[in-house]
């Protein structure tokens, strides 16, 4: 077997489930970073990719971009980084790097951006696969240091989770005293929670379930509303200055909106696809409202944010999985059983 030769998981088809599968890693260039990957975070956009709900997938599409691994060689340009170091990489692997987008430390925003998995990359054009696999070959301008105080394991969801919903609420300058709303308690909005929070904010969250309301409080929300309830939402009705929306599906905005102040700002991070029911303009104009759209950070902002939850000693809520069990994990993740992100300890991709 070539030395190049990763064992992966990758799902073949349509629909399918990932299975045990092998494919040639690329040779190595002066700026690349290998590395051994001993987790990655399991997200929702795993998901849509391997069920082609975008329309876009590739296959066989090995899935993963919250990875968290050991170096194990750099190449001879590299300098930021040396074997045995614990590092990362989230969602890209490349960009233009030439574009006004780059050169503002914008990778996400550059039309050139190399996706962790089921991108193409610029040099050789091949597939690129993501971290459902032993090992992963990155240039060293996507790849961060993870800093010693984080549980490797709970900061791989951070490169996804984490840096998507700490971006919008660095963006805004959310200071102390602001009041933020988070709608949705999943992998995203737990995340959500602590960020406001950490940075000074009086937090609300949004929960259609009553049984997230100990939850909500628990990872440090001030105020926890019920949705379904009108009488909870007309009383939060004006009160917000942000409201950062992590659902990931289709979902009514109209409600929330309402809920902004004058000048309040809407903060969609979770769905990509055409707002359904549409917005009603009038909650906008007559409160001078607006919409902002944020997609994960760029490399600088996602090391910041890395080092933004050392310092406050932040980590997601994860449950360990065995990559034998991925696809139970889906089927759980779709149902919204999983408190909060599941981690694959990819030790179990060796022992399959």
């Amino acid at each position: 077997m070539s030395n190049n030769m990763t064992r992966a998981y990758a799902a073949a088809a349509k629909g399918s489930t990932p299975a045990p599968w092998q494919y040639e890693a690329r040779q190595p260039r002066p700026d690349d970073v290998t590395l051994e990957v001993l987790y990655c975070g399991v997200c929702h956009t795993d998901i849509h990719f391997v069920e082609n709900d975008w329309g876009m997938t590739v296959y066989p599409v090995v899935p993963g971009h919250e990875i968290v691994g050991r170096v194990t060689a750099v190449g001879s340009a590299v300098t930021r980084f040396k074997a045995g170091q614990m590092v990362g990489v989230g969602c890209l692997v490349d960009s233009c790097r030439a574009c006004s987008s780059c050169e503002r430390d914008l990778e996400q925003y550059c039309t050139g951006a190399v996706w962790t998995y089921n991108g193409i990359d610029r040099h050789d054009g091949r597939i690129t696969y993501g971290g459902y696999s032993e090992r992963l070959v990155v240039g060293d301008r996507f790849v961060v240091h993870v800093p010693e105080k984080l549980d490797p394991a709970a900061a791989a969801p951070i490169l996804c989770a984490g840096i998507t919903t700490y971006s919008p609420l660095k963006h805004v300058g959310v200071k102390p005293g602001d009041k933020v709303g988070v709608v949705g308690m999943g992998g995203l909005g737990h995340m959500g929670i602590k960020f406001a929070k950490a940075m000074g904010a009086e937090v609300t969250l949004f929960t259609r379930s009553a049984s997230k309301v100990e939850e909500g409080k628990r990872n440090g929300a001030d105020h926890v509303v019920i949705s379904a309830d009108a009488g909870q939402m007309k009383q939060a009705a004006g009160s917000l200055r942000y409201i950062l929306d992590t659902v990931p599906v289709e979902h009514d905005l109209n409600p929330y909106l309402g809920c902004l102040g004058v000048d309040g700002v809407y903060l969609l991070v979770g769905q990509l696809t055409p707002l359904e029911p549409g917005v009603n303009a009038g909650t906008l104009i007559l409160g001078r409202r607006s919409i902002l759209g944020s997609a994960i950070g760029g490399m600088a902002e996602t090391q910041e944010v890395l080092n933004f939850c050392a310092e406050h000693g932040i980590a997601c809520d994860i449950e360990m999985l065995d990559i034998r069990n991925i696809g139970q994990a889906y089927e759980r993740m779709k149902r919204g059983d999983v408190r909060y992100r599941f981690v694959i300890d990819m030790k179990t991709l060796k022992e399959g």
